[in-house]
């Protein structure tokens, strides 16, 4: 009966496994839509996150399934409500991808960004989707090690966004206040998505040790 419960427990780890390896292209193709004005890449991540919800809402209901079948023991208890926790945090990875999606295809058939801040979003999501593919790693591997160095891979995605705020509040910015706005409003989209990895990694060291680190002030927003 407990063999056949851990197998359960597996294959919830494989769907939240999916699961972010799907917010990491829709990261891919949102970042696609918004460096290269590609409407079709935007409608693409758009119409993928519906693949997302109906994921989610399955991985949620054989979480609470495991929970109701018998009675779980500790280690069993921490991987069940961690993993409720990931696959919020994964189904918020995918929703700002979206976000960014909807900007660049709002845009369309212009660019979104200036030349100014182009390579900063290109280093941006770089590091996200590093820190997305991270994730999911040791999401299967239950590497506690990996996980801890999720926080490390992060520290590149502040400096991005500190050097992003300085380009836009630089006295020699000569776009408009509008476009500051959004790329002050993408630079977000991407810092939450890096953020919500390291919160990935910070579950699965719970599930595995039983030890919860400090969140270090991340918002799970």
């Amino acid at each position: 009966m407990r063999s056949a419960y851990h197998h359960q427990l597996a294959e919830l780890t494989v769907q939240l496994g999916e699961m972010c390896g799907l917010a990491n292209e829709a990261m891919r193709g949102a970042t696609e839509a918004l460096l290269s004005a590609d409407l079709d890449a935007a409608e693409q991540v758009i119409d993928d996150h519906e693949r997302m919800v109906v994921m989610r809402e399955r991985a949620e209901r054989q979480a609470f399934a495991l929970l109701a079948l018998q009675q779980p023991v500790a280690g069993e208890l921490r991987a069940i409500f961690s993993a409720i926790q990931i696959i919020a945090d994964i189904e918020r990875m995918g929703a700002l991808a979206v976000h960014i999606a909807k900007i660049a295809r709002r845009e369309h058939p212009n660019r979104v960004l200036p030349d100014e801040v182009r390579a900063c979003f290109a280093d941006m999501a770089k590091v996200a989707i590093a820190l997305g593919d991270s994730a999911k790693q040791v999401l299967i591997s239950h590497d506690p090690e990996g996980a801890a160095r999720l926080r490390e891979e992060d520290d590149a995605m502040d400096e991005l966004y500190r050097h992003l705020f300085k380009v836009l509040l630089d006295q020699d910015w000569t776009d408009s206040v509008p476009v500051a706005v959004d790329a002050a409003l993408l630079g977000r989209f991407y810092e939450r998505f890096a953020d919500h990895a390291v919160e990935v990694g910070r579950r699965v060291i719970f599930m595995v040790s039983g030890d919860l680190p400090a969140p270090d002030e991340i918002s799970t927003y």
